[in-house]
């Protein structure tokens, strides 16, 4: 029987457990459903719902799925399939906050799996709050990796069942946990974070600022304020090559973009206009590049915490690259939590710009770990196996939202033999997009170098300012 929503403002605190792929190709089938309405203002829990869930082929849940989670085949078996509880799955779910470990990349991404399989519409969140990115955020990395696990552990709470129901609650305990710290610490900052490796007084800083951090320090490579130069670390000649593929990252609460909680106010519209125009002075070629006069330091960022700069004679480090060919379109693999999709395109890189690219790469990874972070590292460049000659970048194209609106914060212009024009786009049509972005087609990109760390994922981002595109 369906569950009957009566408050859509609940928080609904979910997570599933799945077979473990053991084949390549092979996706995850759900094993175990589970979830707690909780009242946000009390954090009481309201009710709950948990069952196991049969797979429509037994033989995913291997030897490998049973030692994560202790399903068995025979635990199964008799169990409801996931079409039999779509229903309350879906009345626990649609409309509500959903909140859960790790859920943006992997819980949310297999309920909507699920959804598909059976051919109905999947459920939508109202918001959508990760604990492993908002604690890592928020908490830092006191309990190292930031697993459930290793939060359970690291507060006395017991050891993780990897049950979906168990789990559940434990998140909400370590939250309540985590929270009463941050609180007790917030009243005598300068005692209980003094030895915090992210500076209680740190200012916030967004991102538009530090896309303006050029304009402010001038051109003449003066030295940024020192609230700003935490500890810069030379380029090294052993600077490690990375060769493994770029991945994105999603925003750690989601009631906005991620673009909207550090972006400029770039928008590409009719009404609005281009609101900034990106000079050529403030982006260098590869090859003008001095490898010695990269660095990377620590700067202020968003509500206390800190974020790496990647620095070129002491200025934020800003590349352009003309006649880059395409090598894979626009790519919609990534969206946010309105559904709405992440963009970025596959371009060729020159061994000039791998240079820079390793170089950053190199730096930035041995600060970050140096800094307490125990992410993977994402290296820039991508080589793969077989095509280690043809390294490839990925150029992200950051969104802004205006209201129900969303717009491409990139501007984007055409060029031909007579001259060079902007491109307006009145709406968000990725068809419009697709059709400039395509194989073997030449840009030239004036791009950003940011770093992130996010649910254990760590890499630098080159989102684009400014486009090219030249007539095919």
């Amino acid at each position: 029987m369906a569950v009957t929503r009566d408050d859509s403002s609940e928080i609904a605190f979910f997570d599933v457990e799945t077979t473990v792929p053991f084949r390549p190709g092979q996706g995850f089938a759900i094993l175990e459903f589970g979830a707690v309405l909780v009242c946000p203002r009390k954090l009481v829990e309201l009710r709950s719902y948990s069952t196991l869930v049969r797979p429509a082929d037994l033989s995913l849940i291997s030897s490998l799925s049973v030692r994560c989670n202790g399903i068995t085949k025979d635990a199964v078996v008799a169990a409801p399939t996931f079409a039999d509880i779509a229903d309350v799955v879906y009345d626990l779910l649609h409309g509500r906050i959903w909140a859960g470990h790790n859920i943006v990349r992997f819980d949310c991404a297999r309920i909507r799996e699920a959804f598909a399989d059976i051919n109905r519409p999947a459920p939508e969140p109202k918001g959508t709050i990760d604990s492993l990115a908002l604690l890592t955020q928020k908490f830092g990395r006191r309990a190292g990796d930031m697993k459930m696990a290793s939060l359970a552990t690291y507060f006395g709470l017991g050891q993780q069942t990897h049950r979906s129901l168990d789990d559940v609650r434990m998140n909400i305990e370590v939250l309540k946990y985590c929270a009463t710290v941050l609180f007790l610490e917030s009243s005598l900052p300068d005692i209980f974070t003094e030895n915090s490796w992210v500076s209680p007084n740190a200012t916030t800083r967004s991102r538009s600022n530090g896309i303006n951090s050029m304009e402010q320090t001038g051109q003449n490579g003066s030295t940024p304020s020192s609230s700003v130069k935490v500890g810069i670390y030379p380029v090294s000649p052993t600077s490690d090559n990375m060769i493994e593929e770029d991945h994105s990252m999603r925003s750690p609460v989601t009631p906005k973009t991620e673009e909207q909680t550090g972006s400029t106010s770039q928008e590409c519209s009719t009404s609005l206009g281009y609101e900034r125009s990106y000079s050529c002075s403030d982006f260098l070629e590869p090859d003008d590049i001095s490898i010695s006069s990269i660095s990377v330091s620590l700067a202020p960022f968003y509500r206390g915490t800190q974020k790496i700069q990647i620095l070129y004679q002491n200025c934020p480090l800003q590349l352009r690259c003309t006649c880059l060919k395409v090598r894979f379109g626009i790519s919609t693999k990534f969206v946010d939590h309105a559904g709405r999709p992440r963009l970025s395109f596959v371009v060729d890189a020159s061994p000039s710009l791998c240079r820079i690219l390793d170089t950053t790469d190199g730096l930035a990874k041995r600060l970050s770990v140096d800094s307490g972070s125990s992410s993977e590292w994402r290296p820039t460049v991508t080589r793969k196996p077989g095509y280690y000659n043809s390294p490839t970048v990925r150029l992200h194209l950051p969104t802004v939202a205006d209201g129900e609106i969303t717009r491409w914060a990139t501007e984007i212009y055409h060029k031909d033999s007579s001259a060079t024009q902007g491109l307006v786009f009145s709406r968000f049509d990725i068809v419009e997009l697709d059709s400039l972005f395509t194989p073997g087609n030449l840009i030239d990109a004036y791009f950003s170098l940011d770093a992130y760390d996010y649910q254990q994922n760590a890499g630098i981002r080159l989102r684009a300012k400014k486009l090219i595109v030249h007539s095919s």
